[in-house]
């Protein structure tokens, strides 16, 4: 009998707004997902569809996260770390082992191995990957709703240049995270 793998990954550690989120999943091998790859390199729809089978075919899986507090506060890859950490306790079914996409592994109960560029070459951190990505990308679609003038939807959180001149013009939102360079010096003007 093969040990139960999860595979780990995480969304969003780049964004100056919104929560790190991370998944788990643990595939079936008896219902194989065509087409799990890197999130980053599918389309939007592409993810989304994958997601809805992820979920429906995997012997387990959970997202979580760490809040914009909590990366403040601990710092951005403690943060993904403890999202990871939190997301393969909250599975329905304890793994053997647990592979995350990197090269850090967070404190588990359970073996783990950090593989770089894991979300490309293994089929249960591309799947960790893109539940983490559509479970963030619907958060800042959230978020975007509370704060329209931000563009969220459009960025997802990101610096790029609209968010940055948003930044600039409306000052940091509750959802900013205050100890990105970025964002600090917003803070620092709009105090």
């Amino acid at each position: 009998m093969s040990i139960l793998v999860c595979g780990v990954d995480e969304a969003g550690r780049g964004p100056l707004a919104g929560p790190v989120v991370a998944a788990a999943v643990i595939l079936d091998p008896a219902r194989p997902i065509a087409g799990l790859a890197d999130s980053k390199k599918l389309s939007a729809a592409k993810r989304e569809k994958l997601a809805v089978e992820i979920r429906a075919k995997s012997i387990a899986w959970c997202v979580a996260e760490a809040s914009v507090e909590e990366i403040d506060t601990l710092n951005i890859l403690q943060a993904t770390l403890l999202a990871m950490q939190r997301a393969v306790a909250g599975l329905a079914v304890v793994p053997g082992e647990a592979l995350i996409d990197g090269n850090r592994c967070p404190p588990l109960d359970i073996p783990a191995r950090a593989i770089v560029g894991g979300d490309a070459t293994v089929a249960a951190i591309s799947a960790a990957s893109i539940l983490a990505k559509t479970t963030r990308d619907a958060g800042l679609l959230v978020l975007h709703a509370a704060y329209p003038l931000y563009g969220f939807d459009r960025h997802k959180g990101y610096g790029t240049a609209a968010h940055l001149a948003a930044l600039r013009a409306h000052g940091p939102t509750p959802q900013h995270r205050k100890s990105f360079a970025p964002v600090r010096e917003q803070l620092e003007l709009f105090a």
